[in-house]
C-alpha cells in the first residue's frame, strides 16, 4: 500500500496552482471539486507514489522476492489520488466544506481508489497481494497513518486542520 499512502502527503506539499475543475460549480451550485484538488498535486502525488513504488520494486529485488510490478504501482498511486477526487465531488455535493471532516470517508478514500484501479486492470495482482490479513492490516494501519500524516502536515503549515 505505500505506493498508495504516498500521493496525497505529497500532492499536499507540491499542489497548488491551477484546480482540476477551473472553478467550475455543479448544477447544485456547488464548486465540483474545489480550490483544493490542483493539476499539480494530482500529477505530483500519482508521480510521488510511482517513484517510491519503483524504489520499493528495486529494494524487492535486492532482497530476492518480488511483491510490486510497475503496473501495480502505477495503479495504486493513480488510484489513491483518483479516489481522493471521488470523495471530495461527494464532499462538495453534502455542502462540506474544505478542511472539514467526513470520518470514514477521509481515512479509506484512497484505499477504495487504489483497490478499485487494481481490481479494474489488474485483478491477478490484486487477489495474489492482498489477503484477508493483509486486508484486516490495511483497515487497522490506514486511519492512524493518515491521522499522523495529517498532524504532521498540520504541524509543518501545510495543511490547516490537523485531520
Amino acid at each position: 500500500m505505500i505506493p498508495a499512502y504516498v500521493p496525497n502527503p505529497v500532492a499536499v506539499i507540491v499542489g497548488g496552482g491551477t484546480p482540476i475543475d477551473l472553478g467550475k460549480h455543479y448544477r447544485d451550485g456547488r464548486r465540483v471539486l474545489g480550490d483544493g484538488k490542483t493539476y499539480r498535486g494530482l500529477f505530483g502525488g500519482i508521480l510521488g507514489g510511482i517513484l517510491v513504488g519503483i524504489l520499493l520494486i528495486w529494494i524487492e529485488g535486492m532482497l530476492g522476492f518480488s511483491i510490486h510490478t510497475l503496473l501495480s504501482v502505477v495503479l495504486l498511486a493513480s488510484g489513491a489520488l483518483i479516489g481522493d477526487l471521488v470523495k471530495s465531488f461527494f464532499k462538495r455535493r453534502l455542502n462540506k466544506k474544505r478542511g472539514e471532516k467526513w470520518l470514514i470517508a477521509d481515512q479509506y478514500d484512497l484505499v477504495a481508489g487504489a483497490f478499485a484501479m487494481v481490481a479494474l486492470f489488474d485483478l491477478p495482482w490484486l487477489t495474489a497481494h492482498v489477503t484477508l490479513a493483509v486486508a484486516l492490516w490495511i483497515i487497522i494501519a490506514t486511519p492512524l497513518l493518515h491521522r499522523g500524516a495529517n498532524i504532521i502536515g498540520y504541524l509543518a503549515g501545510m495543511k490547516d486542520v490537523p485531520w
